[in-house]
């Protein structure tokens, strides 16, 4: 595996199986059944630890141990996968992924460049124990905060912010679908419809479309964009899981969708469109055609992916008469450090967004992997 130079052995950091790390619950005494945490590594603790994420409901597409591998291939950060343990049996699970670079300083997240991740546990001490385990990780890594990506609140009692939601829409039959969608929305998508767009999917085959879509409109937002191998591990990694939808106009691709399937939903992860094609209502054509595809391969909910309440695109996505789910991201901070600030929304860096829109596409393909690996 190629790595960075800041890559660092987790073993370094935390007890392995041969030894492991006894944690107290919340009160610093030790309950009659205290989870062990250990540092997953070994084949037969990626099967068990496999095998919990499919027992708990809980459990997102993002804690699969597979996602271990795409990020140490994609990114080459040290990662440590948490197991609480209690008598052999697995209690809980924290994925966590340490970053660090001298521009956007040290950090620990769960999960990075993803839409969650975070604790998951069977009961209170084994929750307490694997977040002690990431603090004690943290310090040792001098890293500036632990951010933890939750779906549900977890009550750890920390510093959280609540400003991203994810928008969700349950899948009917097609008919039943169309129905339910506002006059005004149905109307949009019939224009769609009449400029002979032509909606197709598949898996590999459509990386280089949807990336050449997806860098280009990541150029006009002035968001740096993630080099095209992070995308082709993930399809290698969930080769059955992920879909790839690119809508073209005559032999023009002019939309795309990466999609992450797990369980019964589905969710559109990364979507673009060229802009010089949005008078054809690409966007509309777009998501009309994958409810329809997800419906039809079993999906029971349509996950839009991570908003910023209140956005352009939190309001797009809403009135096709989905629900906002709130989003629940937790920090642990050292004394004397405040919350992280790295988003496109902090003021200081509206002029290098500005700067980044003039450039050429090709230099931000070069330029943006460097840069966005750094940021969670």
């Amino acid at each position: 595996m190629k790595t960075s130079p800041d890559f660092v052995s987790p073993s370094s950091y935390v007890g392995s199986e041969a030894e492991p790390v006894n944690c107290l619950g919340p009160s610093g005494i030790q309950p009659q059944q205290a989870s062990t945490v250990v540092l997953a590594t070994t084949d037969g603790q990626a099967t068990r630890w496999e095998e919990f994420v499919r027992a708990h409901p809980e459990c997102t597409s993002y804690h699969q141990w597979n996602w271990k591998g795409v990020i140490e291939k994609s990114f080459g950060w040290s990662t440590f996968y948490l197991m609480a343990e209690d008598r052999a049996q697995v209690r809980g699970i924290l994925p966590l992924v340490w970053q660090k670079s001298r521009i956007f300083g040290s950090f620990v997240t769960s999960m990075p460049f993803l839409n969650a991740g975070g604790i998951v546990a069977e009961d209170e001490f084994s929750r307490r124990a694997l977040l002690d385990e990431a603090i004690r990780i943290a310090s040792k890594c001098k890293a500036q905060y632990v951010e933890l990506r939750h779906r549900q609140n977890l009550g750890l009692d920390l510093p959280q912010k609540t400003s991203k939601v994810t928008v969700v829409l349950p899948l009917r039959a097609e008919d039943q679908m169309w129905k339910a969608l506002d006059t005004k929305i149905r109307t949009k998508v019939r224009k769609s419809l009449s400029f002979e767009l032509k909606a197709e999917f598949g898996g590999k085959d459509f990386l280089d479309d949807f990336y050449t879509i997806f860098a280009e409109n990541m150029r006009d937002l002035g968001t740096p964009v993630y080099a095209k191998n992070f995308f082709f591990n993930i399809l290698e990694a969930f080769p059955r899981d992920v879909h790839i939808c690119v809508v073209r106009k005559g032999d023009s691709p002019v939309a795309a969708s990466f999609l992450i399937g797990h369980r019964d939903r589905i969710e559109a992860v990364w979507s673009s469109s060229i802009r010089k094609y949005l008078p054809l209502k690409p966007n509309m054509f777009l998501y009309w055609n994958l409810f329809c595809f997800a419906a039809g391969q079993g999906y029971k909910l349509f996950d839009f992916g991570r908003s910023t309440v209140g956005s352009g695109t939190h309001d797009f996505k809403l009135q096709w008469g989905a629900q906002t789910v709130p989003l629940y991201w937790d920090y642990w901070l050292p004394e004397g450090y405040s919350l992280p600030g790295l988003n496109t929304e902090n003021p200081k860096y509206k002029w290098a967004i500005r700067a980044w829109q003039k450039l050429p596409v090709q230099l931000t393909r070069l330029l943006g992997p460097h840069i966005v690996r750094c940021l969670p």
